[in-house]
């Protein structure tokens, strides 16, 4: 029995002396990672300065061409993320904050997520490799429910993200193995598909009448001398449940409704999100209602 005992100790140490080491090897990969997607750029870079930064989900990341913000002279990164929702947004301009950007605007796309206050847990993952080098990413995860495994038991993030921070990131991170996520200032344009789903339903959206990470980045922004511009941006004319953006702009008269601008679906790859040639007319018009640039 003593013998079972000091073999069972002995495994369990080794096990977690495995886990300590592979989670420092991670981790290092991670930390010297600039090339390949919008989190890690921001976690290990240094002051920068903005005139414009745009923050949201899909609907920010193909909406907005930061090409025609530069061309205008303004100077542009759009930090949208495809899947991610206000939680990830108010974090990521929490680590600009602390990294000492200087931003004159802010551009945030505020509509369907507002209906939410949840992590959106693939992109949230991508700011886990770094929970131990930042107290801001730290603090924004403290009151999740996995808190606790994810800072204090060693390799847990990775083997529970594995798909997005496991082996296969790592590995590509540490050879600097680039992606096309920060091409075109961070924009991804999208064509328009003959068979793209031009349908939607959001009747029983609604949204919150305090949304908590809405109102982090209205107040860091206005903390920090940023102008907040926060817009809702097109939908398709196919869509039930439009009145959605009637009830944002009730519980939030300072967001601009932009959902009208662009509706032919002509304009669109599916309902949700425009097409290339859609989100250039919508990105004109933007320049010249806020911006004076034509």
């Amino acid at each position: 029995m003593k013998k079972f005992l000091i073999y069972t100790v002995k495994i369990i140490v080794i096990t977690a002396l495995i886990a300590v080491i592979l989670d420092a090897l991670y981790t290092l990969a991670f930390m010297q990672s600039r090339n390949r997607g919008k989190v890690e750029t921001v976690v290990n870079s240094k002051a920068k300065k903005f005139d414009v930064i745009i923050l949201g989900s899909s609907r920010a990341n193909n909406h907005f061409v930061a090409q025609m913000f530069e061309d205008k002279g303004l100077k542009t990164f759009n930090y949208g993320m495809s899947g991610g929702h206000l939680f990830e947004a108010s974090l990521m301009l929490k680590l600009m904050i602390e990294r000492k950007y200087t931003i004159k605007n802010v551009i945030l796309e505020a509509d369907l997520n507002l209906s939410n206050e949840h992590q959106a847990e693939g992109i949230a993952a991508l700011f886990l490799p770094y929970i131990h080098n930042s107290e801001t990413i730290r603090k924004h995860f403290e009151n999740e429910e996995d808190y606790n495994e994810l800072y204090y038991v060693p390799f847990y993030r990775y083997i529970k993200y594995d798909g997005k921070i496991g082996f296969r990131e790592a590995f590509l991170t540490a050879v600097h193995k680039k992606t096309g996520i920060l091409d075109n200032l961070g924009y991804r344009g999208l064509e328009k598909h003959k068979n793209g789903n031009m349908k939607n339903n959001i009747v029983n959206l609604n949204p919150l009448p305090h949304n908590k990470y809405y109102e982090e980045i209205k107040n860091i922004c206005k903390a920090n001398n940023i102008n907040f511009i926060s817009v809702m941006t097109p939908m398709c004319e196919n869509v039930k449940g439009m009145n959605y953006f009637d009830k944002v702009k009730k519980a939030y008269p300072e967001i601009y409704n932009y959902e009208n601008v662009v509706t032919e679906d002509k304009y669109f790859s599916s309902c949700g999100h425009m097409s290339d040639a859609g989100s250039k007319v919508f990105t004109a018009r933007i320049l010249k209602d806020f911006f004076g640039k034509e």
